[in-house]
Parts: structure tokens; sequence; C-alpha cells
């Protein structure tokens, strides 16, 4: 008997620390409590400072409306709040806090205290807390309206849970995430963190910008000037949906998700999932976009009450409004795919800004230049253009026709006949405007007509070509004129040398038959 285990009511201070725990889990975790209850206290300024990442320091200040002097004896006590008196009140909860337990729980993990003033009073007051209990009395001082909380020593009596985060320039950066997702969703409100002893700032929003003027504050242009804006609503779901995401022109390997419902940033793998699926139909392969949705739907259709950090949610017909807000996005980008943007870059990044004289790439003349575009220029342009003499009267009796000949052969007409009697409409049309693309191999060629690409048999295409210029030019190529005249007599003995011309010694000897042929040539010309 002795050796069965014997059942004790936790004390409550063990209690609160493993709860504690689970709300606080790092820096982060911390800021997102605090910044909510600033945001419920309708603060128009919000100004965070860490040190060593929020470990050794977290001070956040705010102009909101204050906690009253009376309340300040259990403000720090767990499940103490002011947004919420009774279990049916979640149904129609509008704040971001209601448990009561984020000061609580900072309270168990590190040194917590408050400095406050609401409107109506004179002065300021300031106490300090440890395990939720004031550690001694509640003190006047000097202080603006508002509420300032600072928070040292994260998590000093846990050591396991200090020696596992990670370094504090990490979770610096997890705290800039919080904060720039909450900035980007409330730009009515001006929010400022940086590092506590520097004068510069890790970023700063002023009050009543814009969605956009934020998102290009703290994520850059390259997002902003690719921005399509999301605003539908769906009254049969009672859902509104309002946001902005990248078109296909822009792509980051780390994936941007910013989602807010009912203003709560929360997380969705449903709604993850589904968008990255439209977007992989655009999007290279290991590409993501940005993405900033806010959905608002009826709070009795919304479960907040489903982990202490509040930050998963749960929600009525989830398949349908994840099915919604997929359709929404793909009209939106189906909308503005006409055009695509590829960006080069110019100079390497490795490039020296001097360029010597001698390093200078070579001018590449017009004419050895590849003609990609038929509306762009034409053939004629890469020709030199004859000199007009003004004093030459130009000859009225002219035709364009003068000189060519009208061929009446009847196997040239057959063959033309043959030609137009199978031509193929659609196929005339892409050859004669197209753009070209680029080679494939030796062989093919991808060519771009209207909207479409086409990948063609340049061999084939080339043979065709010819063979009907030669057809509707016969008789017409005119005459080659030659500076020098060329010397008969060795142009017949090349001729003699090659196979085709089949000369056997029977023949006659080669000198002997290229004097014969031009002496005929001769007597001809």
């Amino acid at each position: 008997m002795s050796g069965r285990p014997i059942i004790k009511k936790l004390d409550e201070t063990v209690v609160n620390r493993i709860a504690a725990g689970e709300v606080i889990q790092r820096p982060s975790n911390a800021v997102k409590e605090l910044l909510e209850n600033s945001l419920d206290a309708k603060s128009s300024s919000i100004q965070i400072t860490l040190k060593g990442g929020g470990l050794k320091l977290l001070q956040i200040q705010d102009n909101g409306c204050g906690i009253r002097r009376e309340d300040m004896g259990i403000v720090c006590e767990r499940f103490t709040t002011s947004k919420l008196t009774q279990f049916e009140d979640l149904n129609s909860i509008a704040t971001f806090g209601f448990r009561g337990e984020a000061l609580a729980s900072i309270s168990h993990v590190a040194h917590l205290t408050i400095i406050t003033k609401t409107e109506n009073e004179q002065c300021a007051y300031k106490a300090s807390y440890e395990d939720g209990k004031l550690k001694g009395p509640v003190k006047a001082c000097a202080g603006n309206q508002g509420t300032q909380i600072h928070v040292e020593d994260l998590f000093f009596n846990i050591s396991t849970r200090r020696k596992a985060l990670k370094s504090p320039s990490e979770e610096h950066a997890r705290v800039l995430d919080v904060v720039s997702r909450y900035a980007v969703h409330n730009p009515h409100v001006g929010f400022t963190l940086k590092k506590h002893g520097e004068g510069l700032v890790d970023l700063r929003t002023e009050p009543e910008s814009s969605h956009i003027d934020n998102i290009r504050v703290i994520y850059g242009n390259n997002i902003t000037r690719e921005l399509l804006e999301i605003n539908t609503e769906d009254e049969g779901l009672q859902l509104k949906l309002k946001g902005y995401i990248t078109n296909v022109n822009f792509s980051t390997k780390k994936a941007i998700f910013l989602l807010f419902i009912n203003n709560r940033l929360v997380d969705s793998s449903a709604i993850r999932k589904s968008l990255d699926n439209v977007y992989g139909l655009y999007l290279p392969k290991g590409s993501h976009p940005f993405i900033y949705l806010s959905l608002f739907m009826n709070p009795r259709n919304l479960d907040v009450n489903v982990h202490p950090t509040k930050h998963e949610v749960n929600f009525l017909h989830e398949e349908a409004v994840v099915e919604r807000i997929k359709q929404e996005v793909e009209k939106l980008l189906a909308g503005a795919n006409t055009s695509r943007t590829f960006f080069t870059q110019a100079k390497l990044p490795s490039l020296p800004e001097v360029i010597k004289e001698n390093d200078k790439l070579p001018t590449v003349s017009a004419n050895k230049l590849v003609r990609t575009d038929s509306t762009s220029q034409k053939l004629h342009k890469f020709f030199p253009s004859q000199p007009i003499n003004p004093l030459q009267k130009p000859d009225t009796n002219l035709s364009s026709s003068e000189g060519r000949r009208d061929i009446q052969l009847t196997s040239v007409l057959t063959l033309r006949r043959e030609i137009e009697q199978d031509v193929h409409v659609g196929l005339r049309e892409i050859l004669s405007n197209l753009i070209f693309v680029g080679c494939v191999d030796q062989e093919r060629a991808l060519i771009q007509h209207d909207t479409n690409l086409y990948m063609c048999n340049t061999r084939l295409l080339a043979e065709e070509m010819f063979y009907q210029i030669l057809l509707y030019e016969f008789g017409n190529f005119g005459v080659i004129k030659f500076k020098e005249s060329l010397p008969l007599m060795e142009v017949c003995e090349l001729a003699l040398d090659c196979p085709e011309a089949s000369w056997k010694p029977e023949y006659g000897t080669k000198t002997q038959l290229a004097a014969d042929a031009t002496e005929l040539l001769v007597s001809k010309a």
C-alpha cells in the first residue's frame, strides 16, 4: 500500500506558472497579448521597446483609456477582465481579450510593473506585481494618459524555457513580425518598435494612415505596386472579405500570409492551403505571394475560446467560407493576368562601378540584330537607303511594275494554284503577325501570336517558305552584278570539280570543256 502514489492538490502558484507557460510561450506572445490590450483601450499610438529580444526587457506604452486606481489591486489576478461578464457574452465578443489571463500569466514568469493614468485622474499610479499579487502599495507618480507596462527578466524562474528559446535577434525578429501584422491591419494606430538604448527604430507607422501605406513602409514598394484589392460580401454566409493580395507578377521565397478574423490575428491552415493551390497555377515552384485578408463574420458563428493564445479559431461552414475566398481570389487573379512583367538585371552585382575604356562591349549594328516583332520594324530597314538627287526630277511615267515579267508557264501556274487551294488561313495569319520568342534547338523555335505560344519546325517552315517564294518570284529574281568580272574559265572549272557535274574522262579534259563552255557563254551574251 505504501508504494501507491498519492493524489495531491497542486499549490496555486504551481498551477498558475503551468498555465502561464501555455499562454506566454515566448516574448512575441507577450507582445501580442499586450498589444491587444492597448488596442482594446482605444489607443492611437503604441510604442514597444525591447532589450535582449524581449527577454531582458519588454516595454509597451500606449495612450489609451488607462486603468482605474480601484482596479490596480486585482488587474493581475487570473480571470479578471473588463470585457466579459458571463459565458454567453462569448457569442457576441468584439474585443481581443476576454479570458483575463495575459497580465496574470506574465506576472508569474517575469517582473511586472504597470504605470497608468485615466482621463479623470489627477496623476498616474505605479504598481509592481509578482505571481498575480501586488508586491507593495500602489504609488502616485507622474505620467501621461494611458498605460505603460514593463516586463523584465521574462522566464527568470523557468530556466528550461529560457534556454529553449532562440537567440535574442531571432526573438526580436518574431516580435517585429507580430507588430508588423497588427500595424498593417490597424492603420489608424501609430506603431513604433525599437531596441532599448538605440535611437533608430525598427518599425514606425503613422496614425491615420492606410493599409497600403503601412504595407509599403513595412514590406516595401515591390509588393505595393503589385497589389490587388479584395472587397466582397456574402449575405448567405454572413461574411465580409476585405484585403490585398499580390498579382502574378510578384513572388517571394518566404510566404507572407496575414489573416484577421473579426480583427483578431489568427491562422487557418485550410485557407492557407487553398490559396497556395490557387497561386501554384501562376507562380514558379517554391515561390509564394503576399496575402492580407480581413474577414468579418457573425460572432455567433465563430468560436474564439479554443486555445489560451487565441491564435486558433473555429467557425461554422468552414468549407463553404474557404471555397468562397478561393473563388474570389481566382476571379481576381484571372482578371489581372492579361499582362505579365519580367524584370531583367542590367548589371551583375559583382560588376565594378567603373568600367575601363577597353572593357566596353562592342556595339552591334542594326543589321546584326534579330527582328522579333513583325510590327516593330520591317526588313527593308536593314538595307541602306538610296541617296536621292534633288536636281533629278522624278519620272512620272515609270510604274511600280516596270521590268517585272509576267510568267505564263503552265507548270508554274499549276503549282501556284495548288498552293492557293491548300492554303491554311489560320496558319497564314499566325505567320504574318508573329513574335519570335527564341530557339529551342537546331530545328525548333518558339513563336507567339496574340496570347498563344507555338512551337514550329524551322527547317520545314523555311523549306516551304523558300519554295513558295521561288514559285511566285519565278523569272523576276533580277540580275546579280559584280564589281569585277568573274573569270568564266575558272568558274567553269570549279563547276566541273563538283560531284554534281558527273564529269568523266571520256568527255574530255576539264580544261577543254571549260574553254568550250566559256566560248559558248560569251557568244550568247
